[in-house]
């Protein structure tokens, strides 16, 4: 066989085994034996090795790569890889459709429903149909590339099929079968290794460990769904649309979704794979319902870290009974003493669980819990499990009450309880703050570990582990977060198990760490109820660290979304002598905080605007959030200073005045036209 026939063979070879691949993964049909598949594959390596110039990267012989990575590469996303906000009744579902109705103005909506899958979320990058680089969601806006990983998964294409978009970028689910995963336990049984909870921790560990070869064995399935970003192909204007396309690019997409014209359609659908959803070969935390219109999607957009277009609607929360053995008592990083209910291992929502949270020391009380008790606890997916209620029933007289310390368990200071306030919740909206006992004393070594884990978290110092922090400190190489920053190759060189090789990647991890974004640098301080998205709030309103430190409650409670809570332990945060002297430590430590990005200057910028009346194609709150993102102001007055009053119908004293002063009034189609 000559070179131009080798190529032929090559080319064909690769074409069919391509097509009894897609049939095997995707399809679930297999026309030909293991054998005949096997056969194939060894020629074309064959092949392959005699005439490496026709080595194809992309090609499915080569999705395992053979040497491990030596660390996993940081990527930023190009759109952000958002959460969604659960509901857990119907009751939830139809307040969530009544404020899309609202927002958009519209009586009926059209929605999209889909399996929610409970494995790994990520983002697969193709150029010109070619598989160039997946990645993990992070934080959202930061992830791994785990592309090698990626590779191993036979219902990824590394090729797409033609006409293929010049760019596209495609998420999806990365996912374990329950038959998988009970083979997996099986074997790791035998050799004595840890058995993975669920089929979720089984995929995510597949894939987030530095051996291809490891992901390759563990059989792992990818299911595609959605299109986040596109070059060429089709015009899509719909989320089904979406999903039909992603399937004739040769992708697997789930065959369980429903386009619904009602939510009574919505809840048939959650109702009739509810049936089912046992049986199903894959774990489902609940069912994915979105608006099907991509434009009335991007009237809706996106509030904090999830899309208001978009609900998971989890099933159920699946409850177990047990016996409580014991309640423990953690300290948070901010001092807070969390109690945890301990007991025997206890399968619920198809995971074992050997503790739940009692949240604070009053719902030990408002429960009546006492050590020996029998209790039902819950798991909603992947909420953290929880005691939701005491059998009294059962007791036998033999158990205990549960004492509210009044030192902390881990150094002995006098606890103190503290009520009010309000923190951000993980779909940052405003929540009341419970009651809460705090560890008064601000050097407790169990706060200081939590917050030294916390803070190289924050920073995105991945070589530092809670076992490595906790190692330096028990060496005096670190006394607190700064110190991190001026360590050398030579102080972690000699500490026995830490060779020089680690001790160089540990260093320059750290040193490429050093200059951190303001919201990041805020986060990471562990300011009293400044979670991650109020850390934002706070950076892009003052712009700089100067500006905060300088800032007055006044000032700080003005922005929209923080209260007097947050205010007032910012402000004294940065009032707190030894928090100054830390933050200069940092400084002198080589720690450079980025001014904060200013927002965008858009279209609208320098343009000042008053809404009135009722627009009919969104709310006055979507309409003020366009504004803002074009660059333009939203006020809630008319003067002879602003440049628009937007009049929709049934406008108030707002038009009259704007038509005394001379302010320009533009209709609704003409507002419309000028976001467009």
């Amino acid at each position: 066989m000559n070179k131009s026939e080798a190529k032929k063979r090559i080319q064909k070879l690769r074409r069919e085994i391509a097509k009894l691949r897609y049939e095997y993964h995707v399809e679930n049909k297999a026309d030909v034996t293991d054998d005949v598949y096997d056969s194939l594959t060894r020629e074309l390596n064959d092949l392959t090795a005699k005439y490496p110039e026709f080595v194809d990267r992309n090609a499915g012989e080569n999705r395992v790569a053979g040497k491990p990575l030596d660390k996993f590469v940081k990527v930023r996303h190009k759109v952000r890889m958002l959460s969604l906000n659960d509901v857990f009744s119907e009751e939830d579902l139809s307040l969530w459709d009544q404020r899309v109705k609202k927002l958009t103005n519209r009586k009926e909506i059209e929605y999209f429903c889909e399996a929610k899958l409970d494995g790994l979320a990520a983002s697969l990058i193709y150029i010109n149909g070619k598989f160039v680089r997946g990645a993990t969601r992070g934080d959202g806006f930061i992830g791994e590339d785990i592309t090698e990983n990626l590779k191993t998964i036979h219902s990824i294409p590394l090729s797409l099929k033609p006409p293929y978009p010049v760019y596209l970028e495609v998420r999806g689910e990365a996912v374990m079968s329950k038959a998988t995963l009970l083979k997996l336990n099986k074997q790791n049984q035998k050799t004595g290794q840890p058995l993975f909870a669920n089929t979720r921790n089984a995929a995510a560990g597949s894939l987030r460990q530095l051996d291809p070869n490891l992901a390759a064995k563990r059989n792992l399935d990818f299911f595609a769904y959605d299109i986040v970003d596109i070059n060429g192909g089709k015009k899509l204007e719909t989320h089904s649309e979406k999903h039909q396309y992603l399937r004739e690019l040769g992708f697997q997409v789930d065959q369980n979704e429903a386009k619904s014209s009602s939510l009574a359609e919505v809840m048939a659908f959650t109702n009739k794979f509810k049936k089912i959803r046992d049986k199903f070969q894959y774990g489902i935390d609940g069912i994915v319902v979105s608006v099907d219109n991509l434009d009335l999607q991007q009237t809706l957009g996106v509030v904090g870290k999830a899309p208001r277009y978009m609900a998971a609607f989890k099933y159920p929360a699946e409850r177990a009974t047990t016996v409580v053995k014991d309640v423990r008592v953690n300290v948070g990083r901010t001092g807070v003493l969390t109690p945890l209910a301990i007991f025997e291992p206890t399968l619920v929502a198809g995971s074992m669980v050997s503790k739940a949270t009692l949240h604070n020391m009053d719902q030990i009380e408002r429960l009546d819990l006492r050590i020996g008790d029998t209790v039902v606890i819950e798991k909603a997916g992947d909420v953290i499990p929880k005691v939701v209620q005491v059998l009294a029933g059962m007791r036998t007289g033999r158990e205990r009450k549960v004492k509210v310390p009044s030192a902390c368990p881990e150094c002995g200071s006098r606890v103190e309880k503290r009520i009010g306030g309000t923190f951000r919740d993980h779909n940052s909206s405003p929540a009341p703050l419970s009651v809460a006992y705090y560890c008064t004393n601000p050097k407790c070594p169990a706060k200081d570990e939590r917050y030294l884990e916390h803070f190289v978290s924050a920073f995105d110092i991945y070589e530092l582990g809670p076992k490595i922090l906790r190692r330096f400190k028990d060496e005096g190489l670190i006394t607190d977060a700064a110190d991190i920053f001026v360590l050398s190759k030579e102080d972690i060189a000699l500490l026995p198990r830490f060779g020089e090789k680690s001790a160089e990647n540990i260093v320059a991890e750290i040193k490429s760490k050093k200059k951190v974004p303001l919201s990041k640098f805020l986060w990471a301080l562990g300011i009293l109820h400044v979670g991650e998205e109020t850390a934002r709030d706070l950076a892009e309103n003052f712009g700089t660290l100067d500006m905060i430190m300088k800032a007055n409650q006044e000032e700080i409670n003005a922005i929209e979304n923080i209260g007097p809570a947050v205010s007032e332990s910012t402000y004294e945060f940065f009032r707190n002598k030894d928090n100054l002297r830390f933050l200069e430590k940092l400084k002198q430590n080589g720690v450079i905080v980025d001014k904060a990005e200013k927002r965008k200057a858009g279209k609208l910028t320098g343009m000042s605007f008053v809404l009135t009346g009722t627009l009919s194609g969104m709310s006055r709150e979507i309409a003020k959030e366009k504004i803002l993102s074009l660059g333009g102001k939203v006020a809630g007055s008319v003067s002879k200073t602003r440049s628009y009053v937007v009049a929709g119908a049934d406008p108030g004293s707002k038009l009259t005045t704007a038509q005394k002063l001379g302010v320009r009034v533009l209709s609704e189609d003409e507002f419309l036209k000028m976001l467009s």
